[in-house]
Order: structure tokens, then sequence, then C-alpha cells
């Protein structure tokens, strides 16, 4: 199993901007430092707490300061961009990082950035589709484009100059594109099924019960199967909130406790997700209520946190309760404690990890 990593990230918004992006900067170059085989990026237009704007633009920044990581957009909402500039600014970004690239995509789940793009009221799925084929097109065919959508229409035919480049758009490093890769956050996700179908590439959401976590493979397997590939646990990735420390009452203090990182973003996460009518991701039981549900025992439920020996023994029994999977994504948290944050991150490579592949063999 390898180890990488995915941040949203939530930060607490009072901080300020420039402060909590350079943590996450520091955070993922001591991720290419202990080793972490690739890192994702959200990112949200109107959130003070998820302030990666542009998950293309960090990584730009990101490229030249690593050395091995493997960077992921986490992921580019494709209804908030035109797909034309999609397409082109990810391609150069795959040249930037000759092939050391990701390409994370989703409809997009933050209702005020549906708003604020004036999206709200659409089906944003049949714009992620119709978008993501637009860019594939894009990169599919030299220009002119004659492209039409119910969203969107692209064309260069009336300005194209062949014989000076102008009126195409160029193709990416990777050929015929990078690695496509798409999250799956509903229970029993119908996505996943299509993705697979598409060749594309899943990833489970950290803020998921197990169960339904789980519910992810068989839809995945029968994506594979309907376009005639087998369904490989290694192309899996799933993502988890942990927290590992020296002591284990440090751990379940600053992994628990009400002041502490991880509640801060099950909160934030809790209330988008209420209010968005998506309680049922932290069901235990589809026929729990809403009123039900505390935030107390959603982090308690879905926060790894202990010594070395005891985040083992979690993740083993996760794995048990999710099945196999090739890559686990270490979900980023504010660094309410620098030293500690930074330590977790070590021991999770160092220690953590040797001693679960060891046991999974």
């Amino acid at each position: 199993m390898d180890l990488g990593f995915f941040t949203m990230p939530v930060h607490p918004p009072h901080r300020p901007q420039f402060e909590t992006l350079r943590e996450d900067f520091e955070m993922t170059i001591l991720a290419d430092q202990l080793g972490f085989k690739e890192g994702f990026f959200g990112e949200h237009i109107t959130d003070k707490a998820e302030n990666v704007t542009s998950s293309l633009i960090f990584i730009a920044w990101l490229l030249e300061q690593t050395k091995d990581i493997i960077l992921g957009t986490g992921t580019v909402n494709i209804p908030n961009h035109h797909p034309a500039r999609v397409a082109a600014e990810v391609a150069m970004v795959d040249h930037m990082a000759k092939g050391r690239f990701l390409f994370g995509v989703s409809p997009g789940g933050l209702m005020s950035d549906a708003e604020v793009f004036g999206n709200l009221e659409n089906d944003r799925t049949a714009m992620f589709l119709e978008g993501i084929d637009l860019v594939l097109k894009i990169w599919a065919a030299d220009g002119p484009y004659n492209l039409k959508g119910e969203f969107w229409d692209i064309s260069t035919e009336q300005t194209m100059i062949p014989e000076i480049g102008q009126g195409t758009i160029s193709k990416p490093y990777q050929l015929p594109h990078p690695p496509i890769i798409v999250t799956a956050v509903a229970p029993f996700s119908k996505g996943v099924k299509a993705a697979a179908a598409r060749g594309w590439e899943p990833i489970s959401a950290n803020f998921l019960q197990p169960a339904w976590v789980a519910s992810h493979w068989p839809n995945y397997a029968e994506g594979c199967a309907e376009a005639g590939r087998a369904a490989e646990p290694a192309n899996w990735r799933v993502a988890k909130s942990i927290f590992v420390a020296d002591d284990s009452d440090v751990a379940e203090t600053y992994a628990t406790g009400l002041n502490g990182p991880y509640y801060f973003y099950f909160n934030s996460l809790f209330t988008k997700l209420m209010r968005g009518g998506r309680a049922n991701l932290f069901k235990t039981d589809k026929n729990q209520t809403d009123e039900s549900l505390n935030l107390e025992t959603i982090v308690d439920q879905l926060v790894i946190r202990g010594t070395v020996n005891e985040v083992v023994d979690q993740l083993l029994e996760f794995r048990e309760l999710v099945g196999d999977f090739g890559t686990l994504l270490y979900a980023g948290h504010d660094w309410m404690d620098k030293e500690l944050a930074k330590r977790s991150m070590q021991l999770m490579m160092e220690e953590v990890m040797p001693r679960v592949n060891a046991a999974i063999k």
C-alpha cells in the first residue's frame, strides 16, 4: 500500500491566507522529503476556510520545490470553469510537471461556489460530463475546433491561422491525457461505476463512514467489467483522517478535542453537508435520523489516532472493513500544533506504513 495525502484544505477562517497557503506549501515539501507518493489539493472560490482558490496555481508553485511527489488537482470543479481554459491550463501544468501530475475532476460540492458562478440551479452533473468531454475532445484534435454542447460552444474556425499556430490549444505532456481521478463522496456512488467504465480512477473521501467506503468497490469493479478491464485494488485510493503521536493521551486530545484541528475540520464539513441535505454521509445506518447525529461521535468514528502501534491496528481493522486498496491518502488538516502535525506525518511514513505493509503481505 502506498501513502499519499489529500488536503481540501480547511483552516480557521481568522488565519491570514498567506499563512495558511504557506503551511500547505510546507506540508507538501515535507511529504516529498518523507517519500509520500502523491498529494492532492482541493479548490474553492467562496470559502474563507477552504482558501486554495486554484489547485492548478498551487501545484505550479510547488513544482520547482518538489522532486518526486506526484501532484494532483483535488479537484478542478468543472462546472465552474470554461472547458477550453481547463484544457489549456491543465496541459500547461502537465508540461511544467513533465508528467508528475494527476488530473482530479468533479462537479464541485460547495453550493456557494455554484451560486457565484450562476449554476446553482443547473444540472451540475450534466455540466461536469459535458465539460470533461469537451476537454478530452480538445486534446484529441488540432484546431480549428467546432464543438457544440448544451452549456458551452467552442470554436476557433473564424480565426484559425495554422501556419503560425493560432487557433490550436496545446495537448498535455502525458498522452493522450494525464490520468483522470474522480472523488467519490456518496454511499454506493454511481459515479464510481461510470468513471471506471471510462478508465478513470476513484478516491473515496475521508469523511465517509467505512461502510460507505466499502460500497464503492463493487461499483468500481462493475464499471471496469463494462470497459473490459480488470478491477485492480492498486488503482483505488482511499482518504482517511489520521493522527499519530508518541503519546496516546496527546493523540487523543489533539485528534478529538473540541479545540483541536480535527474537530474543527469535521465541524466545518458537518455544517455544510447538513445544510446541503447530505447528512447521510455521516450515518452508520441509512435509516438513522439527521437529528441523532452527534459531532463528537462522528469525530470519534472517523479519525484514526494514537501511537504507532494503535494506528497500525486501527488501519488494519479499517482495511478489513473496506477491502484492499492501493493508496492511502492521509488527510491534511490545519497545523494547529506545527511540531505535532509534522511528527505525525513522519511517524506515519517511517513507522506506521512499513508495519501495515508487512502485515498485509
